[in-house]
């Protein structure tokens, strides 16, 4: 490598090939790339330290390639359509069209099939929806009821 040192007011500085500056250039992103990874492995020990749990590859594939995350999640867990359904509250039927996507339940239900099924909210509350979303005859029942009672008690 051909370096030329040259002084000047701010200091001596060194005068390099570009070709030799484009390879020390290549060579910093690589190591800052390296430091990155690092960063997220030391990041995933603690979380993992931190009792999070781990999930297996075959069930991070499953739900990655578009498969239903509570279907999958409940599989994995070795529960039924029935047993999940019954420790949140549902019917089997209800919990059959969600993981058909025929239906889409509300967070809170999700929270609670997370909650079931011990595994973090994340993976479920992609598929999440708003309880308006989820039932709007009921929550227009409700806001009805609400705008009702605000105005038998004299509120806008």
């Amino acid at each position: 490598m051909k370096v030329k040192f040259q002084s000047t007011p701010a200091g001596e500085v060194a005068i390099l090939p570009r070709s030799e500056y484009e390879r020390l250039r290549e060579i910093e992103r690589e190591s800052l790339e390296d430091a990155g990874t690092a960063r997220v492995v030391a990041q995933a020990r603690d979380t993992v330290a931190g009792g999070a749990p781990l999930l297996p590859i075959n069930i991070v594939e499953r739900i990655a390639n578009g498969e239903n995350p509570v279907r999958v999640l409940r599989d994995w867990k070795n529960k039924t359509q029935m047993e999940l359904a019954v420790s949140v509250g549902i019917t089997q039927n209800y919990l059959s069209e969600i993981e058909n996507g025929k239906r889409k339940g509300p967070f809170e239900l999700h929270s609670k099939i997370a909650k079931s099924l011990d595994v973090p909210i994340d993976l479920l509350a992609p598929i999440a929806i708003s309880m308006q979303e989820a039932d709007p005859v009921r929550f227009a029942e409700r806001k009805k009821a609400v705008s009702e009672i605000r105005r038998s008690r004299g509120q806008k």
